[in-house]
């Protein structure tokens, strides 16, 4: 029987993996969305982590992100960029025109797994 973690978001409750690294706004996306079967290509959700890599930096430099949790993010963007986390990016690739789900399937990945490294 498969095990499942409950997660909240501003549009209630979504059950999820309990393996899974993404958050309820994914899985609603997810279930939501089922277009292709195709997901984001990898490159993509590679090159969208070194965007927040070099945001956490930035936020660092700046003073507006402590400096353990940019550390975190760092490196959860590392490993998302090196590849070892992609199983954690299920949304379609035709999602929306918007690239929202995207955004924040990336978004939750890497929070949930700075979160697991501090």
């Amino acid at each position: 029987m498969a095990e499942y973690r409950t997660a909240h978001d501003t549009m209630g409750e979504m059950q999820i993996p309990a393996d899974a690294l993404w958050g309820a706004s994914t899985q609603r996306a997810v279930e939501n969305f089922p277009i292709s079967g195709d997901p984001v290509p990898a490159e993509v959700i590679h090159a969208h982590a070194m965007l927040k890599w070099a945001a956490a930096t930035a936020n660092e430099e700046s003073g507006v992100l402590d400096a353990e949790l940019a550390d975190a993010i760092r490196k959860a963007a590392d490993e998302v960029i090196d590849g070892q986390l992609d199983r954690h990016f299920p949304v379609d690739v035709f999602q929306t025109g918007s690239g929202t789900s995207t955004n924040m399937n990336v978004n939750e990945v890497l929070a949930n797994r700075a979160k697991q490294l501090l």
